[in-house]
């Protein structure tokens, strides 16, 4: 290896020793959380209002999920098994995660996303798997027609209509999907999605969906500062029944908070698996 080739490994290996402190850090600089704020009493939430820049209240570790959704991690225990249909169950064990009950080594698995055997990596992650695996700060937008959701991971974005439904068929799947959003009440806005690319996961832990996967997000303004996020997921192909995979709360941020980067580069994602996941796999 050349001296730039030790360099960059020197680089990522660095990186990749700090990931730990990065996952488990106490908050993203300049946020406030929870429990920056024991005993408050905040302020009643304002009406049909959900803008703003939102962390995951708990923390940010809370939004990374990182063994499958929130709500059911992929442990193997009977309390999170889902309700799989045969073919949902078949779907699932052919997925390779690098997390959870079924996890291989990083360089065997075959998550779009962290590459193994399907290459570099990097496939758009895609929704709902934005907001059900590394759900970091977000900030929502409000238009007459519209709102809109930008994320901190991947800089990615949503353009949700609130003044149509959403179509009877969809021209072509997309990554990201159709949806279409509408008050419920004066506190609780509602987005149905649809139409999404099957070649996604909805979680890091490799649990399917199909072409006939509806997604329900529930935005409740609990308060001023507060606003739960609740994901439901309903697959009749791949599960027998309805599941909630996340009710979060979020915080409200300071309308200058400081949203960073956070991409998924392949070239990084090659030269780890170059240096670190295939001499772990005894791969070449």
């Amino acid at each position: 290896m050349g001296s730039r080739g030790k360099v960059a490994a020197g680089a990522l290996a660095a990186t990749l020793l700090c990931v730990p402190l990065v996952y488990s850090q106490a908050r993203q600089p300049g946020a406030v959380y929870d429990f920056d704020r024991k005993g408050e009493k905040p302020e009643p939430a304002p009406r049909r209002d959900i803008s703003g820049i939102w962390e995951p209240a708990a923390g940010p570790s809370a939004g990374i999920q990182a063994d499958g959704a929130q709500l059911v991690r992929s442990s193997g225990k009977p309390e999170d098994e889902l309700p799989f249909t045969p073919l949902g169950r078949q779907t699932f064990l052919a997925n390779k995660p690098s997390v959870g009950a079924t996890m291989v080594v990083s360089a065997l698995t075959n998550d779009p996303v962290k590459g193994g055997v399907t290459g570099t990596g990097c496939d758009p992650v895609g929704f709902p798997r934005q907001v059900l695996w590394n759900l970091r700060t977000s900030r929502i937008i409000q238009t007459p027609e519209n709102v809109v959701i930008l994320y901190l991971f991947n800089k990615k974005w949503r353009v949700i209509p609130t003044n149509q439904a959403l179509p009877a068929q969809f021209d072509e799947p997309r990554w990201w999907g159709y949806s279409a959003g509408r008050w419920e009440d004066d506190y609780t806005f509602v987005v149905q999605s649809a139409g999404i690319d099957e070649r996604t996961w909805l979680d890091a832990a490799g649990r399917p969906h199909s072409d006939e996967l509806r997604v329900e997000e529930r935005y409740q303004r609990v308060d001023r500062e507060h606003l739960m996020l609740t994901v439901t997921i309903n697959d009749p192909k791949m599960y027998t029944k309805p599941w909630t995979a996340m009710r979060m709360s979020l915080r409200l941020q300071s309308p200058d908070f400081d949203i960073r980067e956070m991409e998924c580069v392949p070239s990084e994602n090659l030269l780890y698996n170059q240096l670190f996941a295939n001499p772990a796999a005894n791969l070449p």
